[in-house]
């Protein structure tokens, strides 16, 4: 059974940094592409960062430059250091994994982590 469990999430205040982690298990987590999502109260989801196998990674043009995806094969965990942080980043925060690149959809979603930025 595949399972991606979140943690990490808080209550910070805006300019703060803070980083969530994805947890990963039941899959060769290595084959796969890892990505976050965030939905904000009354918003739909939105991506936020993702990751290949190989370590490539890209980012919303909202997260570019404050935030840092990357990923632990040995561990099978990605992360997502969050700097700078803004209330606009107020969200649940969700990991989710697929095999490829650029198409298909997110086979695994984990339950989410909530992110709070007071101003």
């Amino acid at each position: 059974q595949v399972q991606l469990v979140e943690s990490g999430g808080g209550l910070v205040q805006a300019g703060d940094s803070l980083k969530v982690s994805c947890a990963a298990s039941g899959l060769t987590f290595s084959s796969y592409v890892i990505a976050w999502f965030r939905q904000a109260p009354g918003k739909e989801r939105e991506f936020v960062a993702r990751i290949s196998r190989s370590g490539s990674t890209s980012y919303a043009d909202s997260v570019k430059g404050r935030f840092t995806i990357s990923r632990d094969n040995a561990k099978n965990t990605v992360y997502l250091r969050m700097n700078s942080l803004k209330p606009e980043d107020t969200a649940v925060y969700y990991c989710a994994a697929r095999l490829d690149w650029n198409t298909g959809n997110y086979n695994y979603w984990g339950q989410g982590t909530q992110v709070t930025v007071s101003s």
